[in-house]
């Protein structure tokens, strides 16, 4: 795929994609707008918690557009029955195709919570090599991206290890997501240390707020 492409954010860590006619909407959880859905031709979810799959919601809109399709993990396939056919399973190393839109799956589990909670699997997307969602995880792309969403702020991380991965994954642009835990003090304080007066992590870093959009070139 080349030419232009528009992200926009939506509730925590959902991002719609637009390109060329093609829209795709990663991560549509608990907390996110529902219109995030409304025309899109592909929905893609990293993992089968709340905050990023909500299935009723979903369900609604594969029952509103027989054209939509979802490409996901295992476990959150498993939890589509009725709507199988619909439904690609990919895990890590995979490749397709949306309407042109180029994606490649990376990463396996979700970041460890706690040692009593269970991991689940958790997958990342990486569109036209240039865009990379993480999901729940740190899961380093295979190459620098020009545009890394950052999970901000999550149960299962802390300041220090977002700035290193920034680092380690080596984009261009940070776009910080899931973020509905903080405060908007919280927001503030976080997206400092990603900033110049923080301890520097080698991208630029550009905050969305919520329906705002940003062009990748």
């Amino acid at each position: 795929m080349v030419g232009r492409m528009r992200i926009t954010k939506f509730g925590h860590a959902c991002v719609r994609l637009e390109h060329d006619g093609t829209t795709v909407v990663v991560d549509p959880g608990a907390f996110t707008d529902p219109a995030a859905l409304t025309g899109a031709d592909a929905v893609l979810i990293t993992h089968e918690h709340m905050d990023h799959f909500e299935e009723a919601r979903l369900r609604a809109a594969l029952e509103a557009d027989p054209a939509l399709r979802v490409w996901t993990n295992s476990a959150v396939a498993a939890q589509l029955d009725g709507v199988a056919q619909r439904v690609t399973v990919v895990g890590e190393g995979d490749a397709f195709e949306v309407g042109g839109v180029g994606v490649s799956v990376h990463g396996e589990w979700h970041a460890v919570i706690h040692r009593d909670i269970p991991q689940v699997k958790n997958i990342g997307f990486l569109f036209d090599g240039r865009l990379f969602h993480p999901g729940d995880a740190f899961t380093v792309p295979p190459h620098p991206v020009d545009t890394l969403l950052l999970p901000l702020a999550a149960p299962w991380s802390k300041a220090g290890e977002v700035v290193d991965y920034v680092r380690e994954a080596g984009p261009r642009v940070a776009v910080p997501v899931h973020e509905a835990t903080l405060s908007p003090i919280g927001h503030m304080i976080a997206t400092r240390l990603l900033g110049p007066d923080g301890p520097g992590t080698g991208a630029e870093l550009t905050v969305l707020g919520e329906g705002e959009s940003l062009e990748l070139g």
